[in-house]
């Protein structure tokens, strides 16, 4: 007996514990605390305590659930738009976003067609390329790049065989290299009739190349690097083979390899490109409609908003002798056509990124279709830069950034070297089809070393975010502006005023 009335206590407050412990369990969960809160569960949780299955019992419980399932109707949850909510499916926003954008410039477009008529004329499409129908000399000019293309091939194969020393071979390439970079520069100069179109056309087709070939001369010098440490070391593990192909060194320099590289969407070299399996004829043919679609859209909102400036919108900026530039005024006027400006990049970034890159990797089968990342997101001008354009990207860090670390230079050093090289060709390829040169281009990119430094520095999540859209909105678009605003000055209120002196 004392037996059991040491245990009989015990045995009831553990008991009574359980019970206690399944109703403030069944009322945490019908006010939405824990699990969802279901009859079955509730049921199946009672049965497992009790090791017995009652039905009655069962029916009674199912009974209490739904009485406290209508008394309560609230449950621990934090906001949709909450930063803690883990809701991400925001497409309807991102629908409305698109509606207002094109309310908004569908207004702007009947602005500009009620103040200044029908700017839409397919004929001025063709004279942005070509001033005489019978002149074609940014053609020519990219025929004649195949000649820079098959010195580069003659002197890989000569450094192959041994016929030519690595420094004699290194000082042909870096003479090819030159001539790419200057002899379409001396052809646009020259030439007046060359167009700032199809002269910015050229000049963008040599500056591929020049980045394509610097690429084939350093990875096909590793190769060979790689061959002498091999026959030095007898190992295996410095080889240029592929283990996903069959090209290995020097079996790689040929016609078909280089041109394939020529044309591939990529600026970094490899003897085996990863490939995919077939042509997608129906992921091809979107692509096309995208690339004809888009580049008119492109060209009627280019036209419509920006070409050529109304006279209204450059005579603030003018000034003269007597009257000075309202600066305020010029300011209005050039936020006024950023966002147009800006949106037009956006269009041509998704006509040439998405569109035009994919549409040639689906024809050469190239497997590597990562032609940008998630830049919108960027929290940091260094992260947009180093995402919005990744085969860029991917030549500066291989063959630049990289090289200059190995060197010695430190990462500052490194980085502002990249950023000054990339407003090299920044200006490079807007003053020189221009034929005028102001630096508007090279000083927004080297703004952009600054900015960085200040928007890592104090700006964090969703206004670093705002400050990288803000900057590519009133930031690059306005060095645009100046261009366009210079050069109507030039070649159009120039030209009027001299026509009209006596």
């Amino acid at each position: 007996m004392g037996h059991k009335d040491d245990f009989g206590p015990a045995t009831r407050t553990r008991r009574r514990a359980t019970i206690t412990n399944a109703k403030s369990e069944l009322f945490k969960r019908s006010n939405g605390v824990g699990a969802p809160f279901t009859p079955s569960t509730v049921a199946n949780k009672s049965r497992h305590n009790r090791q017995e299955p009652p039905a009655k019992d069962s029916v009674d419980q199912v009974r209490k659930n739904t009485l406290y399932d209508n008394l309560s109707c609230h449950r621990l949850q934090e906001s949709m738009l909450s930063s803690a909510s883990t809701f991400k499916n925001y497409r309807g926003i991102l629908n409305w976003c698109v509606v207002m954008l094109v309310l908004s410039n569908a207004r702007l477009f009947l602005e500009n067609l009620l103040r200044y008529g029908i700017l839409v004329d397919p004929i001025q499409v063709v004279s942005l390329f070509l001033k005489d129908p019978y002149s074609w000399p940014a053609v020519c000019l990219v025929i004649v790049s195949n000649i820079f293309i098959l010195v580069a091939l003659y002197t890989e194969r000569r450094l192959a065989m041994g016929s030519l020393g690595e420094q004699l071979g290194l000082l042909i390439h870096m003479i090819n290299l030159s001539i790419i970079l200057c002899f379409p520069v001396a052809t646009v100069l020259t030439l007046p009739s060359v167009t700032p179109v199809g002269g910015a056309f050229a000049l963008g087709v040599y500056t591929i190349l020049f980045l394509k070939l610097y690429s084939y001369k350093d990875v096909n010098r590793w190769c060979r690097e790689g061959m002498r440490a091999k026959a030095r070391s007898l190992s295996r593990s410095l080889s240029c083979e592929s283990t996903r192909a069959h090209v290995s060194y020097p079996g790689n320099l040929s016609i078909k390899d280089v041109y394939y590289f020529a044309f591939a969407p990529t600026l970094c070299y490899e003897l085996n490109f990863p490939r995919s399996a077939s042509v997608r004829m129906g992921f091809l043919l979107r692509r096309l409609f995208e690339m004809v679609g888009v580049t008119r859209l492109h060209y009627v909102s280019f036209q419509s908003c920006q070409l050529p400036p109304p006279p209204h919108l450059c005579t603030p900026l003018r000034g003269t002798k007597i009257i000075p530039m309202d600066y305020s005024r010029m300011m209005e006027r050039l936020l006024r056509l950023a966002v147009p400006n800006h949106l037009i990049w956006l269009i041509f970034f998704y006509c040439f990124f998405h569109s035009s890159m994919n549409f040639v990797a689906e024809i050469l089968r190239f497997g590597d279709r990562e032609f940008y990342r998630d830049w919108w997101n960027s929290e940091t001008v260094t992260y947009f830069w180093q995402n919005w354009n990744i085969p860029v990207h991917k030549w500066c860090l291989r063959h630049f950034y990289k090289p200059l670390l190995r060197k010695g230079a430190s990462k500052l050093v490194s980085q502002a070297a990249v950023f000054f090289t990339s407003a090299f060709f920044h200006e490079y390829l807007v003053s020189v089809p221009l034929r005028m040169f102001r630096l508007w281009a090279f000083m927004g990119m080297m703004a952009q070393l600054p900015l960085a430094w200040i928007v890592s520095r104090y700006l964090r999540g969703n206004y670093g975010n705002a400050a990288v859209w803000l900057s590519l909105i009133i930031g690059q678009p306005i060095a645009v502006l100046m261009y366009v605003h210079d050069y109507y000055v030039i070649n159009h209120l120039e030209e009027a005023a001299d026509q009209g002196a006596p």
